[in-house]
């Protein structure tokens, strides 16, 4: 708000009572020169020095009123340029969307999975009650699940996960998830640290039961875990190299990281869809969206294409759901059909260009550097 504010100040002070006196007055001796004119003219003794002066007090006063008032119209286009950028331009009224029973149902859906993904059972089973869409029992079962599992993660016990864990190993595994990892490594941290003086011996026994089967997957942060008990006690500990280890975000990531990973069993967004709907479009993107229409209809142009628009919406890193690169080759993003492909000599281009740099017998020569390799031997690249 400082900006409109800021040009309230000034259109303030130049309608202020100093400010209107003075143009009230300027006013004022408009009328009295223009009255000395008449007089002049009906008495006859208008000579032609008297009229070149009269006309130029004339030209003078008007010419300060003018600038006044423009002044006062430049200051009040100001402060109406200012609100407008503060705040979003309000959106036309459309007509009812949601008037078939297929979408009215989609949207108790989406309503009724918000209420039991972020965790108000009751406001859920109340709007059910409610409304016409009846959500399994076991997506309900695992919503409470789910929930019941963070709020342990938040009072440090890790058990709850990691009986969900070793029943989704397999799962974790497929997606080279280091969860499972991360629930022991905050376990044998607090082992470390419950304790003065620490209970070192207590900590390693753990380490080498839960942690040393990952050492394959994590051997520099095995060796950081072992390595950091030199360091001990605590006041030692966040003034060392391995500071990161006391930090209480080495336990609060669990959750986020868990939620994803269970989320995504379910095949379910790792996000709650109708809150990045609200938190993107209530932000004011549907008013400069709706805003670049109104533009673009008024100069009759259209959009080039259905997925894309006529202006740039700023977006959170979290939110951005789509491939950002680039082909080097060809200087054209990546799209579903034409993904980034990584070849054995580690440089990554898009795929059509990966075709069209093959040669007989299947092989490519990397534009890069001097190594020739298959190119089915090019692996899809996910950002």
């Amino acid at each position: 708000m400082d900006a409109p504010l800021k040009e309230l100040t000034k259109l303030e002070k130049l309608t202020s009572k100093s400010s209107s006196w003075g143009k009230a007055e300027s006013i004022d001796t408009l009328i009295a020169t223009l009255q000395d004119m008449r007089e002049v003219t009906a008495s006859g003794n208008m000579s032609e020095e008297i009229w070149s002066t009269l006309c130029e007090n004339v030209e003078a006063k008007k010419k300060e009123i003018d600038e006044r008032q423009k002044e006062i119209y430049n200051s009040v286009s100001r402060l109406g340029k200012a609100i407008d950028k503060k705040f979003p331009t309000s959106l036309p009224t459309y007509p009812d969307l949601f008037t078939s029973s297929q979408a009215i149902s989609a949207l108790e859906r989406t309503i009724a999975l918000h209420f039991l993904r972020t965790g108000q059972f009751d406001t859920a089973q109340t709007f059910l009650g409610e409304s016409s869409v009846d959500i399994p029992t076991e997506l309900r079962t695992q919503s409470v699940d789910l929930h019941n599992i963070l709020k342990a993660l938040r009072k440090q016990d890790i058990k709850p996960a990691l009986e969900w864990v070793e029943c989704h190993r397999s799962f974790l595994q497929s997606r080279s998830s280091p969860l499972e990892f991360y629930l022991h490594r905050s376990q044998y941290i607090r082992l470390l640290l419950s304790s003065h003086p620490p209970n070192i011996e207590a900590a390693k026994s753990y380490a080498n039961t839960t942690l040393r089967p990952f050492y394959p997957n994590h051997p520099e942060e095995f060796k950081r875990l072992m390595a950091c008990i030199v360091y001990l006690p605590l006041s030692r500990l966040q003034k060392s190299p391995y500071a990161d280890l006391a930090s209480p975000s080495l336990h609060f990531d669990l959750e986020p990281l868990f939620a994803k990973e269970y989320c995504a069993n379910l095949g379910m967004s790792r996000q709650v869809p109708l809150r990045v709907v609200g938190d993107i479009g209530g932000s004011g993107s549907l008013g400069k969206i709706e805003k670049g229409r109104k533009l673009m209809r008024e100069r009759k142009g259209e959009w080039s294409q259905r997925d894309e628009l006529p202006i740039e919406i700023k977006l959170p890193p979290e939110n951005r759901y789509h491939s950002i690169f680039t082909c080097p080759v060809s200087k054209e993003q990546s799209t579903e059909q034409n993904p980034p492909m990584m070849m054995t000599c580690g440089h990554v281009i898009a795929k059509d260009s990966l075709g069209k740099l093959s040669k007989a017998g299947g092989r490519v020569k990397c534009p890069y550097c001097p190594v020739d390799s298959l190119s089915s031997n090019a692996i899809q690249v996910y950002f």
